[in-house]
């Protein structure tokens, strides 16, 4: 079965759950996991599905899944009204669950985790949901119109995965869900109960995963306790924070849940953080540029915090109002920003974190990391070290550890 992904790690997640299921075992079609974030990512969907209806021999098909698939959970039934721009391609295309077993039953919390020797695994690294979907309703997200309600995994079933994963000799996995920071409340708008750190400090006495990877975190949902834990040595030294903008006053529009001086606390904190293995943190962040009623000088404000900060990387994503077909609230905000003045905001973003991010590299240059091997071919090889600097053959000098794929391997940037 051939696949393609598109979207956030999440996908990666259920992608895996697709292709090792029952139901696509014995096929050899293609399967999509697919988004809606930005127009621009709804026209790459249109683009991709045309292409590779082009390729399909006689009764082959398409099987789509995830948020290009759903409305409130549901199987969108007017999907080829939304879209008609592929609906001569409807015999040639499946819609899918989010997930092979049913909603219904994961509402329930009857999930129970199998796995089978011949299992196909699609990565070196083990995607593990934590929770599902959000409540927040930020005023420029179109997902939290597919999904289902809120709702989270107990600790001891996102325990027992991990350990199933344990036993297949994997290292790292990576926590994730659009909100994970959020997980055992009730509401993802009770941020100031989070219980996220509990849950971190169970998985470290629970399991022996070697890497665990935290995916990109809310901001409200971070306290002292999540710091503490922070310094861990099995817990990656990479933290991702959906900060958005730096304005408290785009921040309000965006009906996010904390403002300019939470976000500069929070990034300076997360900074100091003395880790007990001594490796550097990486800070990265999402910003959303010219958002509505964004002025010059709420831009420069989150420009700042970037070059203040010393921001490692940045997922710099300009603000889709979402024209075409599905909307967003934000659409109907006055004071939408011109396309001239979009384009400088984004590149003179992009330069600065440019800049940033080689002389972050630059500093752990002979520093000892480590590095999950991903791929091997010949001599060579790459992958990221804990802190996500991408290593290879020609920039790492290993010290321990033989090169061998899902080996974590010591050595030193050159």
């Amino acid at each position: 079965m051939k696949y393609k992904i598109f979207g956030c790690k999440v996908n990666k997640y259920f992608t895996d759950k697709w292709i090792n299921s029952d139901y696509l075992k014995d096929k050899s079609w293609i399967f999509i996991s697919s988004c809606v974030v930005t127009d621009k990512a709804k026209k790459k969907w249109i683009r991709f599905v045309k292409t590779t209806a082009k390729s399909l021999e006689l009764g082959e098909k398409m099987f789509i899944s995830w948020c290009w698939a759903f409305e409130k959970w549901k199987i969108q039934k007017n999907f080829f009204e939304i879209y008609p721009e592929i609906k001569y391609l409807e015999d040639r295309i499946k819609i899918l669950w989010e997930t092979p077993k049913k909603p219904e039953i994961l509402w329930e919390k009857k999930i129970k985790i199998t796995r089978k020797e011949n299992i196909k695994n699609i990565y070196t690294k083990k995607f593990v949901l934590i929770q599902w979907w959000c409540d927040s309703h930020c005023t420029y997200c179109l997902t939290v119109l597919k999904r289902w309600k809120y709702f989270y995994r107990k600790k001891e079933e996102i325990r027992d995965e991990i350990l199933e994963f344990e036993k297949s000799w994997w290292k790292e996995v990576v926590l994730t869900w659009v909100n994970l920071s959020s997980w055992w409340l009730k509401t993802t708008n009770d941020f100031n109960k989070s219980r996220f750190a509990e849950l971190l400090e169970y998985l470290l006495i629970q399991t022996n995963i070697p890497r665990l990877r935290i995916s990109s975190l809310w901001p409200e949902f971070v306290n002292d306790k999540c710091l503490e834990i922070f310094r861990e040595k099995r817990i990656c030294p990479h933290f991702h924070y959906s900060v958005q903008s730096w304005s408290s006053n785009v921040l309000k529009k965006m009906n996010r849940n904390y403002d300019w001086k939470y976000i500069k606390d929070l990034l300076q904190k997360t900074k100091n953080i003395k880790r007990n293995d001594l490796v550097s943190v990486s800070i990265w962040v999402d910003i959303i540029v010219w958002f509505p009623w964004e002025s010059e000088d709420d831009f420069l404000k989150t420009f700042n915090l970037v070059k203040d900060m010393q921001i490692q990387k940045l997922h710099v994503f300009p603000f889709s109002s979402h024209n075409i077909w599905e909307s967003v609230p934000a659409k109907f905000f006055k004071d939408q920003i011109s396309d001239p003045i979009k384009q400088k905001r984004v590149d003179s973003i992009k330069i600065l974190w440019d800049d940033i991010r080689e002389d972050f590299v630059k500093f752990q240059v002979w520093k000892e990391l480590k590095v999950l091997v991903e791929c091997v071919r010949d001599n060579s090889w790459n992958w990221w070290s804990q802190n996500y600097i991408k290593c290879d053959s020609k920039n790492f000098k290993i010290i321990s550890w033989k090169l061998k794929k899902n080996n974590i391997i010591s050595g030193v940037l050159i």
